[in-house]
């Protein structure tokens, strides 16, 4: 088992946000109307506490909230073609499947206005917000195990040893909880008919869990020699522990005794957590029946403390600090208003490549995140209304940046839904919000290897994802 494997999955663990809608870092969908419209960066209904702020100075003088949850379900699956993998049993091509959930991803956006001015407020996930769990490891794991049998054969041709392996198994678990906490403070102004500005900040508190495992490596040595293994499955740990106190093998008791330190149970269990403010200014302008809003989010350079239980790897002590930035946001969008449809569209910049991560992991990516953003909303009736959008998703990626654990893929998602006004000051809304993924190939001479004999790897990174949200809207 290759050690520099190993510590490179491991710390891919800190670097695991179940993202939703937005960059890398961030999550954009933060109410129900966002599932079912898309396209909120130049509106001026309640939701604009958090998508156009200035814009919130278009509401009725008095108290204004929107209250959402959202429940998210990923699979991420990694499909690994590499040799070795038949020594388990299986194909050379395996599929390593990681199911993401998040049933519950409340957001809170509130307003007061009063002539000129609007205090409002957003309280939401604006991070991760679920937890990951390959039950079956990964597959930069289990290469590492896989590669066992064929080095240790190696090792015995080379000193003429008369034992023979070629089958292996292995017990591998990983999961991993990623949560951002925002919580979005600011005051409009309306300077005339046509402008507003904004101005204000999101303390953002992270909260990370990871666990993971590497345990009951095993491995089936025979040779005609007593003692030597007799083709059965047994512990490689044991066995080789075993082999390195034979007087016969005396000379090569270091090289043995490494063979089975890396082979040992491997376990790590760390949280961090860690905090930040963001800056963010706003504009809006309204001519007619057009909206245009205009947001900046700065950068938020943080640092994420570990609080570690266990640490076999000896690379996550307990109290030290990683790079865990909120890289900075640009958003505009524009609405048309026509007598029972609205129509709206947005981009989205991130700076993700000036936001510093684990391992100055940032750097690795060609450039930031855009997205492009589309809504249609019809007025069916006083009551009901229908809407529709698409968002398009295209990330600066490279082999480089793509890891088992941390992945990101280019995409295009649809959402749609409804609302119906209940009563005078109170709306609901609800929505579907479904993405589609572009599988990921990663060149397989990026893959670093465990020895010269070490075949290539190649990985495919796929994902699904769905989100079904629910929310109301009410003022007084």
């Amino acid at each position: 088992m290759n050690k520099k494997n190993l510590i490179c999955i491991l710390i891919a663990l800190f670097q695991m946000p179940v993202v939703f809608a937005g960059g890398i870092l961030t999550n954009t969908n933060q109410s129900a109307r966002f599932i079912r419209l898309v396209a909120l960066d130049g509106i001026t209904t309640i939701d604009a506490a958090y998508y156009n702020p200035a814009g919130l100075v278009k509401l009725n003088d008095g108290f204004h909230f929107s209250v959402s949850n959202q429940s998210a379900f990923q699979t991420r699956t990694i499909t690994a073609n590499f040799a070795p993998f038949a020594g388990y049993g299986d194909n050379t091509t395996k599929e390593f499947v990681g199911n993401a959930s998040a049933p519950i991803v409340p957001s809170i956006q509130a307003a007061y206005k009063t002539g000129n001015w609007v205090l409002s407020g957003n309280l939401s996930v604006s991070g991760g917000g679920g937890k990951a769990t390959f039950n079956r490891g990964l597959p930069t794991f289990e290469s590492s195990v896989a590669m066992l049998p064929i080095l240790l054969q190696s090792f015995a041709s080379q000193y003429s040893l008369p034992v023979t392996v070629d089958k292996y198994s292995v017990q591998s678990y990983m999961s991993g909880a990623s949560y951002i906490y925002g919580l979005q403070m600011g005051g409009s102004y309306k300077i005339n008919e046509m402008f507003s500005a904004y101005g204000g900040f999101r303390l953002n508190i992270v909260n990370n869990a990871y666990e993971g495992n590497i345990t009951n490596i095993m491995i089936n040595p025979s040779s005609p020699m007593s003692g030597f293994g007799s083709g059965e499955m047994i512990s490689a740990n044991a066995y080789l522990t075993g082999l390195a106190s034979s007087p016969i093998l005396a000379a090569y008791k270091d090289v043995i005794l490494g063979y089975a330190q890396s082979t040992q149970d491997k376990h790590l269990k760390c949280t961090q957590s860690g905090w930040g403010v963001t800056p963010i200014l706003g504009v809006n302008f309204s001519y007619d029946n057009w909206n245009i809003g205009m947001k900046y989010e700065f950068r938020n350079a943080l640092n994420v403390e570990n609080k570690t239980e266990i640490d076999d790897t000896g690379l996550f002590a307990d109290g030290v600090n990683t790079p865990h930035d909120i890289p900075g946001l640009f958003t505009v969008g524009a609405t048309y208003q026509f007598p029972k449809l609205l129509v709206s569209a947005g981009y989205h910049y991130f700076s993700d490549k000036q936001a510093g991560m684990a391992n100055n992991k940032q750097k690795s990516l060609t450039g930031g995140t855009n997205e492009y953003l589309f809504g249609l909303e019809y007025q069916i009736n006083d009551m009901f209304a229908i809407s529709g959008g698409a968002q398009v998703t295209d990330y600066g990626l490279s082999d480089d940046f793509q890891s088992d654990l941390s992945f990101s893929l280019d995409s295009y998602s649809i959402g749609m839904g409804g609302s119906v006004k209940v009563a005078k000051n109170v709306l609901i809304n609800i929505g579907y919000f479904w993405t589609n993924y572009t599988d990921y190939k990663k060149n397989p001479d990026n893959n670093s290897v465990v020895s010269s004999l070490t075949p290539l790897m190649t990985l495919t990174y796929s994902r699904t994802n769905k989100v079904f949200a629910a929310g109301v809207d009410f003022s007084f």
